[in-house]
């Protein structure tokens, strides 16, 4: 069995018959309410309180959504404002994913320069085997405005562990353009990040696609489609799908004609499905996991029947 990342990941997003990636976004106040009377009666300190509910929260996720989707996507940030405890809750989450057979790409958005950039991937990247990094997750997001040498240190440890890596190309932000759209010789600068990526994805291929990939929002979807274009061995995270207002039909060009090349994330709209209006009369409040459970399956279906992703089903 191979060790290679996008190899791996494609052989999940085969057997769950979807690209749907689920983020897992904690954010206390958007709790289900059983979750946030535990944590205040605790008696714990504020951060290890809602540590403890962030933790718990991510593994019932992991639990409703694993046999459903390939892969799920933990926001380092919001474990991280709570401290140690929320850094050991991150790491609980990850681990849990793991066991449960999901790839974990942590959302942690780094990028420095040499050594630094090298105890980054070290200490993030385990890829294909959960123990060879203390975070244990298969893939990283990575920010690669300190140049194109800062991803090298990356892209060794991915080719050393079956890691993974997506490197923020267009992302979703309104106002992403102020630095992306930039130019130089004729080209925007995401399209100079794109060059680089799609050079270091055929370096890193296997079964025609690369250990390194990029993050592309669906929230600009002609943008999408003519970078799917310029990086045909590079495999695309796509974020801005749901609550940020992408579509499924925003997607579609994210896909090669088999469905594969592609995963597309949503968080806040299956995490908090159960407060949104399309779930909360359906759902009581305690029936928060089945709520999830329902907004996980209608994505689904949503991207395959918008998508070549339904070539999967």
């Amino acid at each position: 069995m191979s060790t290679h990342f996008t190899t791996r990941l494609h052989a999940a997003i085969k057997q769950k018959k979807t690209p749907a990636l689920v983020g897992i976004d904690p954010r206390f106040e958007f709790l289900p309410d059983e979750l946030q009377d535990k944590a205040i009666s605790s008696g714990k300190d504020p951060w290890s309180a809602k540590a403890k509910a962030f933790a718990e929260f991510g593994c019932r996720l992991i639990d409703v959504i694993a046999p459903l989707v390939p892969a799920v996507k933990p926001q380092a940030a919001f474990f991280e404002e709570l401290g140690h405890a929320g850094t050991t809750a991150l790491a609980e989450v990850m681990q849990h994913a793991r066991k449960s057979g999901l790839i974990v790409i942590c959302d942690g958005k780094r990028g420095d320069i040499g050594s630094t950039a090298e105890a980054y991937a070290r200490a993030y990247l385990a890829g294909a085997d959960p123990s060879a990094a203390p975070w244990g997750a298969d893939c990283l997001t990575v920010n690669p405005y300190l140049g194109a040498d800062t991803l090298e240190p990356f892209v060794k440890v991915c080719q050393e562990r079956g890691a993974g890596i997506y490197v923020l190309v267009r992302t979703s932000n309104p106002g992403s353009g102020e630095f992306q759209d930039r130019k130089s010789d004729g080209k925007k600068l995401f399209e100079h990040v794109a060059k680089v990526v799609e050079d270091l994805a055929q370096r890193t291929s296997e079964n025609d696609w690369g250990a390194v990939g990029a993050v592309v929002g669906a929230t600009y979807p002609e943008e999408l489609e003519q970078l799917r274009t310029a990086m045909p061995h590079t495999p695309l995270l796509v974020p801005g799908y749901g609550s940020q207002g992408g579509t499924a039909a925003d997607v579609a060009a994210a896909f090669s004609s088999d469905g594969l090349g592609a995963v597309v994330n949503s968080s806040r709209g299956i995490n908090f499905a159960f407060r949104s209006d399309k779930y909360k009369d359906q759902f009581a409040p305690h029936e928060w996991e089945q709520a999830i459970e329902q907004a996980t399956h209608d994505m689904i279906a949503d991207l395959a029947q918008h998508t070549p992703a339904g070539k999967l089903q």
